[in-house]
């Protein structure tokens, strides 16, 4: 595992600036920061930066260099990932048990992506640092009262009062913290036993059984575990095999508070290179990937694995520079285009970006957020999005790569481990009436446990019948 330290690390390995030369730790703070809170304590703030600097990393630079040559691999359509986790994590809901959970149904709905697709799936989780929000307006009105908006509970707090709203410096520590220890019971869990491959097909069975639509999984569901059992007869267990019962997890978040990003960015001490040690992969946000903006300035410096969201107004001249500027070594697996467009647009936005990036001859991945483009009030006033238009702008998504010929490499979800009811839809058929009974997030509606494991299934699913009549075309012209 690569060690990174501090001043004296970066002392002994000459560090490199970047593979752009006039970028530096601090350049962003010349440039224009979208989003970025307004402390009333600058004094605090820098006092919380220092701190920051001296802990230890989060991650490691082998670690991010693992994920990027996996990204490399999903470029090539070799791989597929799966990106998931919660809106905004949260002080208060910090428990051992909500990290196992969405651990553990990300782990359900790999297994069964891999045997539907055919290909390893790489597993990023939005875990240990999706603290900080964007948000389409500074203030938030409530009763008349007017107050500025929760930005995440890595900036300040949830609850709608004016000391709560104040943003406070010293909650970056506390995530931190968080972060360290959400990471260490994530290591943990990939690497002790829990990730078998046996054990979590049996919880794939428990959900298949007690399904409401479980007549249309349980195919897929036996012949996961048919195969499992002939791989076991034929000496393949977790004891022989030690990739059986371990896996790799990666961990990522949307890089928005720079003074954060900043202060755990560190020097690799083996190849002298910028690690952003928050996360093994960040991302820009749709609303502050302006290519000349602080943000996209930060992050092409450091040489973690990338990826920024294409909403329906990135237009192509700007989706080119944003490659350029983060990836200008064009590197497979260093960029990962995050499409949410939402489920009526997708299938006219999409298609000019795919073109246009196919003819430059760029490298990048592919994937799919239908999360964020299909947020949409329920009548009871409540933020909500409907399975079926999730899993339509998916659907189209997949469509629109098959027919330009390049490859769809990806899925990236807002979801819980929970059984919430935040979203409408799915084969446990959430209602409005019933989006109250556990409504818990902070941010915006998520998928419950079923509803991502349903959306597996359905995945899985296609992708097993599309390879089944790829393989029948080419038996018949072999013939």
């Amino acid at each position: 595992m690569t060690a990174i330290e501090g001043p004296r690390a970066a002392a002994k390995a000459q560090p490199r600036s970047s593979s752009a030369a006039d970028w530096s730790l601090t350049s962003w703070r010349g440039r224009t920061a979208q989003q970025m809170p307004v402390y009333p304590d600058v004094d605090a703030v820098a006092r919380a930066e220092a701190r920051l600097r001296r802990y230890p990393p989060l991650v490691f630079a082998g670690e991010a260099r693992k994920l990027k040559g996996a990204l490399a691999k999903v470029a090539a359509g070799e791989a597929f990932l799966l990106q998931g986790g919660d809106c905004a994590e949260s002080f208060a809901d910090f428990t051992a048990n909500n990290i196992r959970d969405t651990f553990r149904v990300l782990l359900q709905m790999a297994v069964v992506l891999t045997y539907g697709a055919g290909v390893p799936v790489v597993k990023v989780g939005r875990m240990a640092g999706q603290f900080a929000k964007p948000r389409s307006s500074n203030v938030e009105k409530l009763g008349g009262v007017e107050l500025p908006s929760y930005r995440g509970d890595n900036v300040n707090g949830f609850e709608f009062t004016p000391e709560a709203r104040i943003p406070d410096p010293e909650r970056m520590v506390q995530a931190y913290n968080q972060s360290a220890a959400t990471l260490n019971l994530l290591r943990a869990f990939a690497q002790g036993g829990y990730a078998d491959l046996h054990e979590v097909n049996r919880w794939n069975l428990d959900f298949v059984r007690t399904s409401p639509a479980s007549a249309k999984y349980e195919d897929l569901a036996a012949r996961l575990d048919e195969t499992l059992n002939f791989m076991a007869a034929c000496g393949l267990n977790s004891a022989t095999t030690p990739q059986i019962a371990e896996t790799d997890f990666f961990t990522s978040h949307e890089a928005l508070l720079l003074p954060y990003e900043e202060a755990l960015t560190r020097v690799d001490s083996t190849s002298g290179d910028w690690y952003d040690c928050s996360a093994h992969m960040l991302w820009i946000g749709d609303r502050t990937r302006q290519p000349d903006g602080a943000h996209v300035e930060f992050l092409r410096g450091v040489h973690n694995p990338l990826g920024f969201k294409c909403g329906p107004s990135l237009s192509t001249d700007d989706t080119l520079k944003l490659i350029d500027a983060l990836n200008p070594a064009n590197e497979p697996g260093r960029v990962v285009m995050i499409v949410r467009m939402g489920a009526d647009k997708v299938a006219e936005k999409l298609p000019p970006l795919v073109r246009a990036v196919k003819r430059a001859g760029k490298s990048v991945v592919w994937s799919c957020d239908p999360m964020h483009g299909n947020t949409e009030t329920a009548s009871n006033g409540r933020k909500t999005r409907q399975f079926d238009n999730i899993l339509r702008e998916v659907t189209e998504f997949f469509a629109v790569h098959r027919a330009e010929g390049t490859h769809p490499g990806g899925v990236h979800f807002e979801m819980t481990g929970q059984e919430v009811t935040e979203c409408i839809g799915g084969s446990t058929e959430i209602t409005v009436d019933k989006l109250n009974e556990r409504y818990e997030t902070q941010c915006d509606p998520r998928l419950n446990a079923s509803q991502a494991l349903e959306l597996a299934f359905l995945l899985g699913g296609r992708a097993r019948r599309r390879s089944r009549r790829a393989r029948e075309r080419r038996v018949g012209e072999d013939r």
